[in-house]
């Protein structure tokens, strides 16, 4: 059915709705009735005169209802892009953030300087965003990957199925680090990318660890839209925000090789306390702060001296 205009129509009706529940509107009209119409962005402003269908419609008002509920569009959508990438996603995951790309891009900036260094440990990874976005990008690279939550770490292996990535990276549920006795049972799809998984868990077996871990302060995430709409377990990081980040610097020492790289993402407001906590760890190590693109405080990069 074709009627001049009617995509258009639509599109403004839809903008009025989510005008209250979102800083975007337009756009996520937009992205929304792509969704539903399985056609891109860019086709549908293209074609104004489309109606939609009975089940269309439907669809549409469903999906419209969610939002205005309070679901949060990456999840009405099942999918959100990252880095290039699009992730399938679902309620329970956090959802990527476009800040996060700073940490990627360090860290392919570094490996990239170091191509004897490919063995990567991605700490609470969620999606799996960052350990594909990186293996995607360098096809040597070997990781292994873990979240305490299972509901994450089966989207994560579903995103890796998704971009044949299965081979190379190593999904763990478990806190922080792996213990040794998760890699004797889940260690065998990358044996052969590790030459030295003969060694205790805590072998200093990784050149590279990443982290985007829970670092909200419980007060401030309280006061946050984005609380209770995505998981808190991802996004609480205690009464500073610091909590498992203090764990993840207390832990890594025993886990990563000599001259390797530590990179956290951190809230804006810790920079300076995030560097005075990785320099009561890394004493002799080179820290660094970086900025995101807005100019807040992002990432903590950390590398350590080679003691050999």
């Amino acid at each position: 059915m074709y009627n001049r205009g009617a995509m258009e129509n639509l599109l403004k009706k839809m903008a009025g709705r989510l005008a209250i529940i979102s800083d975007t509107p337009n756009l996520d009209a937009q992205v929304l009735l792509a969704h539903v119409l399985g056609k891109p962005r860019a086709w549908v402003l293209a074609h104004p005169e489309v109606e939609l269908t009975p089940a269309q419609q439907a669809a549409l008002e469903e999906a419209l209802a969610r939002l205005e509920r309070g679901e949060p569009l990456p999840y009405v959508l099942g999918r959100w892009e990252f880095f290039g990438l699009e992730f399938i996603l679902k309620p329970g995951v956090l959802i990527p953030r476009p800040e996060t790309e700073l940490l990627v891009e360090t860290a392919l900036h570094w490996l990239r300087a170091h191509p004897e260094r490919r063995r990567v440990a991605d700490i609470g990874t969620g999606s799996g965003c960052i350990a594909i976005a990186l293996a995607a990008n360098l096809p040597e690279l070997r990781v292994v990957a873990t979240d305490i939550s299972p509901e994450a770490i089966d989207v994560a292996k579903r995103n890796a199925k998704k971009f044949c990535m299965s081979n190379r990276i190593e999904f763990l549920c478990c806190d922080l680090f792996p213990t040794a006795e998760t890699f004797d049972f889940r260690f065998s799809t990358l044996r052969q990318g590790f030459d030295r998984l003969n060694l205790p868990v805590q072998g200093r077996l990784f050149d590279l660890i990443v982290a985007n871990l829970p670092y909200i302060p419980t007060k401030t995430l309280r006061g946050l839209r984005v609380y209770g709409r995505e998981p808190t377990l991802a996004l609480d990081g205690g009464a500073d925000g610091l909590d498992i980040i203090r764990r993840l610097l207390d832990l890594a020492p025993h886990y990563l090789t000599p001259g390797g790289m530590l990179l956290l993402e951190i809230e804006a407001s810790q920079g300076v306390k995030a560097l005075s906590l990785a320099y009561d760890t890394f004493a002799e190590a080179e820290i660094s702060l970086h900025q995101d693109l807005a100019g807040r405080d992002r990432l903590i990069e950390i590398a350590p001296k080679d003691d050999g």
